[in-house]
């Protein structure tokens, strides 16, 4: 639109003519928002508010009179309120180059002052510091003119050719070297211990391989191994199953024998040999029985002849005692004492005679004998009684 002007972001429109502006000044600010301007009755011009640089290097004499080449960097602008505005419109709205050379030369001056009262060592050491001190003594000139300072870097300190720095530096380069060949070292021995652990490493996993290959190479001999016999341990095996079987045949088949020879042998020998022990026992009772029964008869008979001929002994007796010489004292009495005590003594042998025949063995040969025998003792002892009786003169009997 016509008469009406805008300022860019980073500038301020200063109008000129017409009234003053703020205190007095010759032209008002305008920044952010644009203004009608008067062609012809009014004067617009437009000063820079963006971020500015100034280099200064200059030559500073230390408080030890040791020359210094310092090198620093200024980033400066002008102030956003109206009063910088107005401040360094008034200063350099024609020529705003001219901020930064003056600028230089503001810090310039403040730079070897505050550098005068410093030593080297302080120079060096604590740069920070004496960037501080110029921005806070350079503070208030730069208001003046209507500029702020964002940052001061300094970028280089160099003493020339007098090499106090170099010396300055050298224990400490000595020590940096000092600890960079220990480090070195330390370096070199780590990597040397690297190196052997590696190596070791290389050889414990080899001889772990070595190892395992040995154990895979012994598993695949044996597994050949295994299955080259497996064939002939199959065959054994079998074999020995069958012999087993045989073995096992052959006992049942020896079982089932001696079963067999059991029943068709011995069972019947044992039947047998049962049945000839009963035949004997029985013939054995039966001949006991025949033999009693012999011995009961043949003393039946024996009774029976001595009973018979009993009466023929007491007469043989009698007999005997006709020839004697006997005298009976005692008339009738003394003649029946003498009878009676032969009857008696045929009484006598005729028990001594059963006695015999019952001590003897069931034989009737023997039993015979035994009879005939006895009953000639009997006779004997019946004849010698008689010669003794013949022999003692007359009895007397009272």
């Amino acid at each position: 639109m016509f008469g009406y002007r805008v300022p860019a972001p980073d500038e301020a429109m200063l109008i000129s003519g017409g009234r003053r502006g703020l205190g007095g000044a010759p032209f008002r600010v305008v920044t952010g928002h644009g203004k009608f301007v008067l062609p012809v009755f009014r004067k617009v011009r437009f000063l820079t508010l963006s971020m500015c640089e100034s280099e200064v290097t200059e030559t500073c004499v230390t408080r030890q009179g040791i020359a210094l080449h310092v090198r620093a960097v200024i980033a400066f602008k002008v102030g956003n309120d109206h009063e910088s505005i107005i401040n360094a419109g008034q200063r350099f709205l024609s020529d705003q180059d001219q901020m930064s050379v003056l600028t230089g030369r503001i810090f310039a001056g403040h730079l070897r002052a505050i550098i005068g009262s410093m030593t080297v060592e302080e120079i060096v050491t604590e740069r920070q510091k004496l960037a501080a001190e110029v921005l806070d003594t350079s503070k208030t000139e730069m208001a003046k003119i209507g500029l702020i300072v964002d940052s001061l870097q300094i970028q280089s300190i160099d003493d020339g050719d007098t090499g106090y720095i170099d010396a300055m530096s050298a224990p400490h380069k000595a020590a940096i070297q000092r600890q960079a060949q220990i480090a070195q070292a330390q370096a070199t021995q780590t990597a040397a211990e690297a190196q052997q652990e590696a190596a070791r490493k290389q050889a414990e996993y080899a001889r772990q391989t070595a190892v395992v290959k040995a154990e895979y190479s012994a598993e695949v001999d044996r597994a050949q191994a295994q299955a080259a016999q497996a064939g002939p341990l199959a065959q054994a095996h079998a074999q020995q199953e069958v012999l087993a079987a045989q073995t096992e045949l052959a006992l049942r088949q020896a079982k089932l024998r001696q079963q067999q020879l059991v029943a068709e042998v011995v069972k019947p020998a044992e039947a047998e040999a049962e049945r000839v022990r009963i035949l004997a026992a029985a013939e054995a009772q039966r001949m006991k029985i025949q033999a009693e029964a012999a011995a009961s008869y043949d003393r039946v008979a024996l009774d029976r002849m001595l009973i018979d001929q009993l009466p023929q002994i007491v007469k043989e007796a009698a007999g005997g005692l006709a020839g004697a010489n006997v005298n009976v004292l005692n008339g009738a009495d003394g003649l029946g004492e003498i009878a009676a005590g032969l009857v008696s003594q045929g009484l006598t042998i005729l028990d001594s005679v059963r006695q015999n025949l019952g001590s003897q063995e069931p034989d009737g040969a023997r039993s015979s004998g035994a009879r005939s025998e006895n009953k000639g003792d009997g006779l004997l002892q019946l004849r010698s009684g008689k010669q003794k009786k013949s022999d003692d003169g007359p009895v007397d009997v009272d």
